[in-house]
């Protein structure tokens, strides 16, 4: 797991699993058609899915280890860098890989909204695990593009393929939408979790000494991406997390502020405000009147 191998190029990819290049820009990669190999590292210059078809030990993302199911969906942003720890053993390769440059997507409507695929952010551990229907779909969908590989390339073919691309986003995100309800995994009652950890954060001296609770430092409290939190608590509460963090620290200041011994100013600092006009206008835009005004009408 030492060697670090680099893949800037689709090309560079596609040889290493001895598939053929028929875009300088995008693959359907059949892992199977690579030779035998043992696990390494892996850094990726391209968006890349990989839907694993067979168990070959475990994925290795970051500094984590995950236990890469058959039938799941794993994905890498432009930069990433992942492997497969086969604890030394050869392995054989098999399922699919969809990789495609940035450069794909320029100028495209996809390019405009690839940062809504948020769980290009997602840790492995928050993989998308799939149903045997929904596997099909997907696969559909990899056919689809790389039947238009196989076509001569001609005006047509960047609009087809990077439709065909964003098609399987959107599915994906249909799928995890499902992942989140139904999924029965350590992220169960992560609202309950969520709560609890707001409610110590400002009953400690953390607001004085850290600040505010950022989306990120309860993300990771709770083992979670940055982005997979936000998401599971859009999907559970109607609300981004960084709102959901703001309306608490609006309940605990509602209730400070009745303590007629301390001004508004103090009040801030507590919650971890570095200016307190910057907490008079949080309020009065989540309460429609100034910590004042509620104080003095209360």
């Amino acid at each position: 797991m030492n060697e670090m191998r680099r893949f800037e190029t689709i090309n560079d990819y596609n040889v290493f699993n001895n598939n053929e290049t028929r875009h300088p820009l995008v693959s359907v990669v059949d892992l199977s058609k690579a030779a035998p190999r043992q696990g390494s590292r892996m850094y990726f210059g391209f968006y890349t899915i990989f839907l694993k078809d067979v168990k070959c030990g475990d994925l290795v993302y970051g500094r984590h280890t995950y236990d890469y199911q058959e039938g799941t969906l794993v994905f890498l942003a432009p930069g990433q860098v992942a492997g497969v720890n086969s604890n030394g053993e050869t392995y054989q390769p098999k399922g699919y890989a969809l990789v495609f440059h940035p450069d794909l997507i320029h100028g495209t409507s996809l390019g405009r909204h690839i940062q809504d695929y948020s769980f290009f952010g997602y840790q492995s551990n928050e993989a998308l695990h799939l149903s045997e229907r929904e596997r099909k779909i997907i696969l559909d969908c990899f056919s689809k593009i790389e039947h238009e590989l196989e076509q001569s390339i001609d005006k047509h073919s960047k609009r087809l393929i990077v439709s065909n691309i964003e098609l399987f986003l959107d599915y994906c995100l249909r799928f995890y939408d499902r992942q989140f309800i139904t999924r029965d995994n350590p992220h169960k009652g992560i609202l309950e979790k969520f709560e609890n950890l707001v409610n110590e954060y400002f009953q400690s001296d953390k607001p004085q000494t850290i600040g505010l609770p950022s989306v990120a430092y309860c993300a990771g409290e709770l083992n979670l991406s940055a982005n997979y939190f936000g998401d599971l608590i859009k999907k559970e509460t109607g609300k981004t997390a960084q709102e959901y963090i703001q309306s608490k620290m609006i309940d605990i200041a509602k209730e400070k502020i009745f303590d007629h011994s301390k001004s508004v100013s103090e009040i801030a600092y507590e919650l971890g405000f570095k200016y307190p006009q910057h907490f008079t206008r949080l309020f009065k835009q989540r309460v429609g009147q100034s910590p004042n005004e509620y104080r003095n009408l209360n």
